[in-house]
């Protein structure tokens, strides 16, 4: 027996007593979960966007999807805890950008017919989501999981320009397709092109959702995350990605085409009749199920044929003696945790804020406009509400004594409530001209609006709309060469108290339903209108809080 001492029983076990690197990243992952708090505008946004859009719906999954494959990286890293402290300016950057994007409503316009809220939701997630993965597991976790973290781009999984160049046309495409086969079949249709009417009171109707697009792109995606995870080239997954979406599309004429045929059975079957909406679901899903099988059988046999021996991902055994000391672990979770209570302390506030908006929603309801303002007496108010119920605008109309336009004024109770050509842009409604108009009201010498002319072609009509935040109105549009801007100068309180003077949105509109004076014509004598209304209106007076 030897007489020195083993010399590995003296060998201290390090980090003994601190976090495994398991518990670390449970601990990471809990925290970037509580910490989309800090971004809670942006979730709000996108949640409306995805219960009230079927089309982009999917954008639903993604974030979910993108955090199940960065722990999988993560995993075969062995949960790797050299993270960089780069990662924290960039969540408290991406949280300032959201709040400055609630209160001021910076708004990007690339023409009179295009224009958008910047920063976009996805650009806010995306920047989230490497932010986090910086803070935690380091550079190397970030650029080994690059592809899931790009993949919190599609959050919105489809743009509005998409809808409009791609979506529509699609649409179109799929009800001629569908007339087509129907009058091939021998079945006279009414004339309405979106509508296969094989009786007066019976037949179905094209909507936006049955051109396939949401089909394809679930498709797309599927095909996208599949072909990641078998290691494709890049050209491969871009031809999966496309074969994938081909093959919805496909699959949805084959489902349209296959309703028809239902709506022939059951023309001799009235029982049937009533029942074509749960028919229209039971053969969408079945398809969906055969193109989705058909999807992974090609996927598998371009992974034989290309890689047939695909590295499967292995953990990396954990070295507790790697990585950073454990005092920089604690501090990096200590200031993951400091945000996500700014965050929820936003929550907080938010919900407050939208108690405040309903009641005073509720005191604009019960608030009578003035019977005259000027020379204009009142002649009517509504409320304009959404879907769901809530008040966006409270309106009144005045008109002029003497004769002549009247102007419509309105109210909205809603903090934040989007801009205008946002919500103009988002119906498909594009402006003919838009830019910044500077008008005298009773109380200020000028005021800036930003404002809009459109043309519907039932009538022509002007749009001019500020914000007021209880000490000054005001809302700015750069001149455009290339691109503008449009935004608010929200008060700086408002950025760090419950300040009651928060921005409240007026708009104006007056229009024209002569649609033979021109344009410019048109613009120019509603801009007159606007003005001589304005410079009896007193907007503290109406939008007092």
């Amino acid at each position: 027996m030897s007489a020195f001492p083993d010399s590995e029983t003296h060998v201290p076990t390090l980090y003994a007593s601190g976090l495994s690197r398991v518990q670390f990243a449970g601990l990471s992952t809990t925290l970037a979960v509580l910490g989309i708090s800090t971004v809670w505008p942006t979730v709000v946004s996108l949640w409306t966007m995805w219960t009230t859009d079927g089309i982009k719906s999917i954008g639903m999954v993604i974030p979910l999807v993108s955090l199940i494959l960065i722990l999988r990286v993560w995993r075969s890293l062995g949960w790797e805890m050299e993270g960089s402290w780069w990662g924290l300016p960039i969540l408290l950057v991406t949280m300032v950008a959201g709040r400055v994007q609630a209160d001021a409503n910076l708004v990007l316009v690339f023409s009179p017919q295009m224009s958008r809220v910047f920063p976009p939701a996805a650009l806010v997630v995306l920047a989230y989501g490497a932010g986090i993965v910086l803070l935690f597991g380091g550079t190397r976790l970030f650029r080994a999981a690059l592809f899931p973290i790009l993949l919190l781009w599609f959050v919105n999984p489809i743009p509005h320009i998409f809808n409009l160049l791609v979506d529509l046309p699609l649409q179109r495409a799929s009800a001629h397709i569908a007339r087509a086969f129907a009058m091939d079949m021998g079945h006279s249709l009414t004339p309405d092109h979106l509508r296969l009417m094989f009786t007066p009171d019976f037949g179905m109707f094209i909507a936006p959702g049955c051109n396939g697009v949401r089909g394809s792109v679930t498709m797309g995606f599927i095909a996208l995350i599949a072909g990641y995870l078998y290691r494709f080239r890049w050209y491969a997954n871009g031809l999966v990605v496309m074969a994938a979406i081909l093959l919805g599309y496909l699959f949805n004429l084959i489902r349209l085409c296959l309703l028809v045929v239902y709506y022939v059975v059951a023309l001799h079957f009235t029982s049937l009749q009533d029942k074509a909406e749960n028919a229209d679901y039971l053969i969408g899903a079945a398809l969906f199920l055969v193109a989705t099988l058909l999807l992974f059988a090609a996927i598998h046999r371009l992974r034989e044929a290309s890689n047939p021996t695909v590295p499967q991902v292995s953990e990396v055994i954990p070295d507790e003696s790697l990585g950073d000391a454990p005092r920089f672990r604690y501090a990096r979770l200590a200031a993951m945790g400091g945000v996500v209570l700014l965050g929820l302390a936003g929550v907080a506030r938010s919900e407050s804020t939208i108690h405040s908006s309903a009641t005073r929603a509720a005191g604009l309801e019960a608030k009578q406009f003035p019977q005259h303002i000027g020379s204009y007496t009142l002649v009517r108010t509504w409320n304009e509400t959404l879907s769901t119920g809530p008040v966006v605008y409270v309106w009144a109309q005045y008109a002029p004594v003497n004769g002549g336009r009247s102007v419509a004024i309105g109210v909205s109770p809603v903090l934040g409530w989007h801009d205008p050509l946002i919500c103009h842009s988002i119906r498909g409604e594009n402006p003919l001209w838009q830019g910044e108009l500077t008008v005298g009201t009773a109380d200020v010498a000028s005021t800036r609006f930003s404002s809009a002319f459109y043309n519907d072609g039932v009538s022509q009509y002007l749009e001019a709309s500020t914000q007021c935040d209880g000490r000054s109105c005001g809302e700015f549009a750069s001149e455009r060469t290339h691109f503008g801007f449009v935004y608010s100068r929200p008060d700086p309180k408002s950025f760090l108290s419950d300040d009651p003077h928060r921005p409240i949105r007026v708009l104006l509109r007056a229009e024209m339903l002569d649609l033979v004076v021109s344009a410019d014509t048109a613009r120019v004598g509603l801009t007159q209108d606007l003005r001589a209304f304005l410079a009896s209106v007193r907007l503290d007076d109406l939008t007092r809080q």
